[in-house]
């Protein structure tokens, strides 16, 4: 199948999968790139169509049934980068059973996060540290996003993630859990802290930090030491962080 043109109806259907509210309503997630694409496939998740630019057919060892040999100005209008990639495909996005997390080890909580690039990075962290899954709380960015898919570089198919927004839920799942908040004003340090597992580590975005139902849901809290100079580290960083020194333990 070929498609060049950028009025054709699949290609303006599927652009629009660059928006939160066509990415929820139909399940489906943009990828960008041929290492997000392989990986993807190589992790079990479904695609629906595969957008290759024609001169780079030979180059891709897709099922044929799902490619679309196309040009550069429909991958332009596809991608939501600024230099479009030579591939781009329509995947289904995966779901996970939230009980799954009940017989979980080590988990990695963030709320209301809003940044895609501390998303994507931090799923990479969790993976590289031993996160068994990771709970988006409240009103956090979309994972879908494509910039979180990006940042994510492949790792978003290799750990659970799952949004939860009921405060009775999280509790029902993760009552029987060591549930650590993450406080600059906390008397743990990090060097010296020795978890107890199941273990639920929580997060606060950037600019708010915990809210105070999360850290009245906690039953320990732990800190960074750092260089007084410094009043705080990126998102991102402190969970990498964190982990690598409680996770690796």
């Amino acid at each position: 199948m070929e498609i060049t043109s950028l009025n054709n109806e699949i290609v303006k259907e599927y652009s629009k999968l660059q928006q939160k509210k066509y990415r929820k309503e139909s399940g489906k997630f943009l990828l960008e790139g041929y290492k997000a694409v392989k990986e993807a496939l190589d992790f079990g998740i479904e695609l629906e169509k595969i957008f290759v630019k024609k001169n780079k057919l030979n180059e891709y060892d897709f099922d044929k049934g799902l490619v679309i040999e196309t040009n550069s100005a429909v991958l332009k209008k596809l991608s939501t980068t600024e230099n479009a990639p030579s591939i781009v495909a329509v995947g289904i996005q995966k779901k996970y059973d939230k009980k799954l997390f009940k017989n979980m080890k080590k988990v990695v909580l963030l709320e209301n996060i809003k940044d895609c690039g501390n998303l994507g990075t931090i799923i990479r962290s969790s993976c590289a540290f031993g996160s068994d899954g990771i709970v988006l709380y409240g009103d956090s960015v979309d994972l879908y996003n494509p910039k979180s898919v990006r940042a994510s570089v492949g790792n978003l198919w290799k750990i659970p993630v799952i949004h939860i927004v009921d405060f009775q839920e999280l509790q029902d799942l993760f009552g029987n859990f060591s549930r650590i908040s993450t406080l600059p004003l906390s008397n743990n340090y990090l060097k010296q802290f020795k978890p107890d597992y199941p273990i639920l580590l929580m997060f606060g975005s950037e600019a708010d930090g915990l809210s105070e139902d999360l850290k009245n849901f906690a039953t320990d809290s732990v800190k960074i030491e750092m260089n007084k100079n410094v009043e705080s580290l990126n998102l991102a960083t402190s969970v990498s962080v964190i982990l690598y020194q409680i996770f690796e333990k």
